[in-house]
C-alpha cells in the first residue's frame, strides 16, 4: 500500500504537539498525529496533572490535621486522620480520565484536518514513517514537515540487583492503592520532594536517599536547607551523600537498599521503593537513523533556536530536546513554531524566561538567576531577603515558614527570584510580569497591592538590599 501524505506528522500528543496540530489544521493544513500511548502527554497521564490532584488530597488532610493550631479544639481527633489511597487515586483518575476525553473530543470531534493514528511510529527515511498501529494493522506515511513530541520516561540507575526488587517509577505509584509502610525515594530531586511530602501525609513513613550533598542541584543552598527544614520537620527522612550500590528484597517482602554514605554503609529498609532520579527521552525507538536525526550522548535531539532538528522540516519540541523540562516550556515550544510557521514571525526558543514551581508545602518558585548563577555568571547583583513570618497575610493565617528573596542588578532592575513560601508561585508571576516590563525595584516597591495579600509583601521585600557575590 502507497505511504499517505500529509502536509505535517506530528509525533506525540503532548504539550506542544496537540496545540500545535490544532493550529496548523486550522490553517488548512493536513495533518497526522501519531500517539503510541495515552493522549495529552505525560502532563495529562502522568505528570503535572495526577501529581498534582493527589498532592491537593494531602494538603486537605494536612489542614484537617492542623485545624486545632487556628483555635478550633473540636478538630483535635483529627490528627489521627487516615487517608483512603483507593479513594483518592480513584478521584485522580476521574480528573484525569475527564482532560484525557477533552483531547480526543478536541482533536477528533473539531478538527477535520486531523487524522488520529494510534500506534508506534518509527522513521524509514528523512520524512517518512511507518506506524505499527494498536489494531495490528500498519500505516506508511509520508510529509515535508514532521515534528517530534515523543516526551520522557524515567531513568533507572545502574544498581545492582535494582531490576530484580520490584520498584515503582513515578507512573506506577500514582496508580498504588494500597498505603505504603515505608516509602523510600531514591532522588532528592523536584520530583521526589512533592511524592515524598504527598506520601508522608498519606500515612506513609518516607526516606529520601539523594547521591548529592543537598537537594535539588540546581537551587540555593539556603532554599535547599529551607526545603529540607520544612519536609524534616513533618517527619520525612533524608539520607544525603548516599551512593545507592544494591538492592534485594527477602521473602517477606522488604526491600533492602544499600548505600555508601560519607559516614559508611547505610542500609535502608522499607516495604517500597521509588525510583526518582530523573528523565530519559523516549528516542531510542523511533529510527532517527534513518532519517538522519542525530541525538547527544544522553539521548535528546539537538535543535537550534526555531527548535529544528539538523534535518530540515525535522523538529524536536518539548522534554525531547536538551534543556529543562515543563510544561509550559513545552507548550511555547509549540508557539515558538507556530509563529515561525503561520505568522511569519520569528521568535529564539532560547531567549525566554524560564518560571518554574516545586509543589511542596511550603511551595518553592523561581523565576531567572539565582544567587549560585550569578556568581558563576560573574553578574554583579544586590539580594533582597525577607522572612515570609514578616507578611501580614502569613500572620494572618499561621502560613510562616519559608522566605523570599529576590536579585537586582546593577541598573535596579530585576534579574531573578526564587520564593520559599505559601503562593509562591502567585508571587512569582508578579515578579516574571516586572522582568518583563523591565520594572526597577522601586517601581515593585511603591506599588500599591490590596491589603492584606501576599502580594503586599513586595513593598517590603527589598528594604535591606546587601551587596551579593563571594
Amino acid at each position: 500500500m502507497p505511504a499517505t501524505t500529509f502536509d505535517a506528522i506530528i509525533i506525540g500528543s503532548g504539550q506542544a504537539g496537540n496545540p500545535l496540530a490544532t493550529a496548523l489544521a486550522g490553517a488548512g493544513r493536513k495533518v497526522a498525529l501519531i500517539e503510541e500511548n495515552r493522549l495529552g502527554g505525560s502532563c495529562i497521564n502522568y505528570g503535572c496533572s495526577p501529581t498534582k490532584t493527589l498532592i491537593a488530597t494531602a494538603e486537605r488532610l494536612n489542614q484537617l490535621r492542623t485545624a486545632a493550631q487556628v483555635a478550633a479544639p473540636e478538630t483535635a481527633n483529627a490528627a489521627d486522620l487516615k487517608a483512603d489511597l483507593a479513594a483518592a487515586v480513584a478521584r485522580k483518575d476521574r480528573v484525569v480520565a475527564a482532560m484525557r476525553e477533552g483531547v480526543r473530543a478536541n482533536l477528533t470531534k473539531k478538527q477535520p484536518n486531523i487524522t488520529l493514528f494510534e500506534g508506534h511510529a518509527a522513521f524509514t527515511g528523512p520524512y517518512a514513517l511507518h506506524v505499527a498501529l494498536a489494531t495490528g494493522r500498519t500505516q506508511d506515511l509520508t510529509a515535508p514537515l514532521i515534528f517530534i513530541n515523543t516526551g520522557t520516561r524515567a531513568a533507572i540507575p545502574d544498581v545492582d540487583g535494582l531490576a530484580d526488587v520490584g520498584y515503582l517509577t513515578t507512573t506506577q505509584l500514582l496508580d498504588l492503592k494500597e498505603l505504603p509502610e515505608h516509602l523510600i525515594i531514591l532522588g532528592g530531586g523536584y520530583i521526589g520532594l512533592e511524592f515524598s511530602q504527598m506520601f508522608r501525609r498519606f500515612g506513609s513513613r518516607v526516606t529520601i536517599v539523594e547521591s548529592g550533598p543537598q537537594l535539588l542541584e540546581r537551587e540555593d543552598d539556603d532554599v535547599c536547607r529551607g526545603l529540607q527544614e520544612a519536609l524534616s520537620a513533618e517527619g520525612v527522612e533524608f539520607v544525603l551523600n548516599a551512593r545507592a550500590h544494591s538492592a534485594s528484597r527477602s521473602p517477606s517482602g522488604t526491600i533492602t537498599l544499600s548505600a555508601t554514605t560519607s559516614t559508611g554503609e547505610r542500609r535502608l529498609r522499607g516495604s517500597h521503593l521509588l525510583v526518582a532520579t530523573g528523565r530519559t527521552p523516549n528516542s531510542d525507538k523511533l529510527g532517527l537513523g534513518f532519517a538522519g536525526v542525530k541525538t547527544d550522548e544522553k539521548g535528546h535531539i539537538p535543535v537550534n533556536n526555531n527548535l529544528q532538528t539538523n534535518v530540515k522540516g525535522v523538529y524536536a519540541l518539548g522534554d525531547i530536546h536538551p534543556g529543562p523540562q515543563f510544561t509550559h516550556l513545552a507548550y511555547d515550544d509549540y508557539r515558538v513554531v507556530r509563529d515561525a510557521l503561520l505568522h511569519g514571525r520569528k521568535r529564539s526558543a532560547r531567549e525566554r524566561p524560564l518560571p518554574y514551581c516545586v509543589f511542596t508545602d511550603p511551595p518553592m518558585a523561581r523565576i531567572g538567576l539565582n544567587e549560585g548563577q550569578a556568581q558563576d555568571q560573574k553578574i554583579p547583583y544586590r539580594v533582597a531577603t525577607m522572612p515570609v513570618r514578616t507578611i501580614g497575610r502569613a500572620q494572618h493565617t499561621s502560613y510562616t515558614q519559608g522566605f523570599w528573596k529576590v536579585l537586582v542588578g546593577k541598573d535596579d532592575r530585576l534579574l531573578g527570584a526564587t520564593l520559599l513560601g505559601p503562593e509562591a508561585g502567585e508571587i512569582m508571576a508578579v515578579i516574571e510580569v516586572a522582568m518583563a516590563g523591565r520594572l526597577k525595584y522601586q517601581q515593585l516597591q511603591e506599588m500599591i497591592f490590596a491589603h492584606p495579600t501576599w502580594a503586599e509583601g513586595l513593598n517590603n521585600v527589598f528594604r535591606d538590599l546587601k551587596k551579593g557575590g563571594k
